[in-house]
């Protein structure tokens, strides 16, 4: 996964982990009729806090003004995962329980509201993982981490949208395809979608990354078809 320098050791502790509070809301309304909860990418293993000057978190930034603008952005509630540690570190999944902690604090400070989980890297992974909570709606993960043992069955009846560049080399798009194979047999709306552009980082074609993950975000709150080619490949 990616990025920065290394931090001082986490104190750690399940009374650390009890004060640390995972959701960060970025944008309310008094009346949200839906929810965004962005998820950006980390390490594979990594104890320590993320970073203060944190890239992965600032490259999911453009996603969220994209999903602010009028006239959706006016009615939703667009929040983030603020992680304890940088990294998945093994069977602890880390970021999937922080991300289980976001979506219960989103859950009750919006009760109701229908959510959709945007995750990059790492966070497409943590939002994959956690697609099953009774809050989520549907998934966007952009270039996400995929191994082969990923569960599945527990996204049945979600949408789950998966944008991968072939040529990324951080993260297998092959392995987004093969999960979107077995999260389809296992009942998910899953779809596999390779991106023209972009690698890992999504900097190149930005804007078409930005654009088409708005599009999804709103044909899953709204229960409208996915606008995708039939071969799935976003022409450039």
């Amino acid at each position: 996964m990616t990025t920065g320098p290394a931090q001082p050791t986490d104190p750690g502790g399940d009374g650390d982990r009890e004060a640390h509070r995972p959701l960060v809301v970025h944008r309310a309304s008094d009346a949200p009729r839906a929810a965004v909860l962005l998820l950006h990418g980390g390490r594979a293993d990594g104890r320590t806090p993320p970073p203060r000057l944190n890239l992965p978190a600032l490259r999911m930034r453009p996603f969220g003004s994209a999903l602010s603008r009028p006239p959706r952005g006016r009615e939703l509630l667009l929040a983030s995962v603020r992680y304890r540690c940088r990294g998945w570190n093994g069977p602890q999944a880390d970021a999937a329980r922080d991300a289980r902690r976001a979506l219960d604090e989103l859950a009750a400070l919006a009760a109701g509201v229908p959510v959709v989980l945007v995750g990059h890297s790492m966070g497409g992974r943590a939002a994959l993982r956690t697609g099953g909570h009774p809050t989520v709606r549907g998934i966007v993960a952009l270039a996400p981490w995929c191994p082969s043992d990923e569960p599945v069955a527990h996204l049945r009846d979600r949408t789950v949208v998966l944008l991968h560049d072939a040529r990324d080399r951080i993260t297998d798009a092959e392995g987004s395809r093969l999960f979107a194979d077995r999260a389809r047999d296992s009942g998910a709306r899953a779809h596999a979608v390779t991106m023209p552009r972009g690698g890992h980082t999504m900097l190149r074609g930005a804007r078409q990354w930005h654009r088409l993950t708005v599009e999804l975000v709103a044909a899953i709150l709204d229960g409208a078809p996915l606008r995708l080619p039939a071969d799935g490949k976003i022409p450039g």
